[in-house]
This record gives C-alpha cells, structure tokens and sequence, in this order.
C-alpha cells in the first residue's frame, strides 16, 4: 500500500476513533445521571461513569500525542475492550445502540494496525 495512502486511513480511522471515545466522554461528563441510568440498565456498575470518561480523554491524550508507545498500547488496548464491551452490552439489551461500537472496534482496529507500522 502506498505510503501516503496509508497515512491517510491511519489518520482517519484514528479521528474516527477518537471522535467516537471523546463524544462519549463529553456525553459521560455532562450528563451523568443519565449515563449512570443506561449503565444500571445493562448491570454495569454506575460509579464507572467517571473513571471510564477520564480514562477516555486520557487515552485520546496518549494516542495523539504518540509520547509513549507504552501508554499509545495500552491506550488502544482500553479503547477495544471498551467497544467491544458496549457492543455485547447493547446487543444483549438489544436497545439499538451498537452501531457506535461497531464504528469505534473498526476504528481503533485500523488505526492500531496502521499505528504499528509507521
């Protein structure tokens, strides 16, 4: 694959990605009770709401800033357990809301194979 080809997807899979995550994290932050209401709903824990939405800044942080591979890994590994996660959790619930996981497990798939090769 041609190497400006291949930046190119990278760069869009990784907005892609962390569009999805920041919008859930600013959705988290700002309307917790809310959230809490949806994770009680698929027997997630509610005191979650905050912790994943820090985590999730955190991990856009580390991703784009690209300071440490360690954190970008670790960072990649949150955000795939995170969608897939949510995907199980809305399917079993079978509410509707997958389609953003599935979005965000291709996303970050892409961006994580791209990521390692550049």
């Amino acid at each position: 694959m041609n190497d400006n080809i291949s930046r190119i997807i990278y760069w869009v899979a990784t907005v892609a990605m962390c569009g999805v995550f920041a919008f859930s994290a600013q959705m988290y932050l700002r309307n917790p009770e809310m959230v809490a209401g949806f994770f009680k709903m698929l027997n997630y824990p509610e005191y979650l709401v905050y912790p994943l939405a820090i985590a999730k800044i955190l991990g856009i942080v580390a991703i784009l800033s690209n300071k440490s591979k360690l954190l970008s890994e670790w960072a990649y590994a949150g955000f795939f357990f995170d969608a897939v996660l949510a995907f199980v959790a809305h399917y079993v619930a079978q509410d509707g809301g997958s389609m953003f996981s599935i979005i965000a497990i291709a996303a970050t798939i892409i961006s994580r194979y791209l990521w390692s090769k550049r």
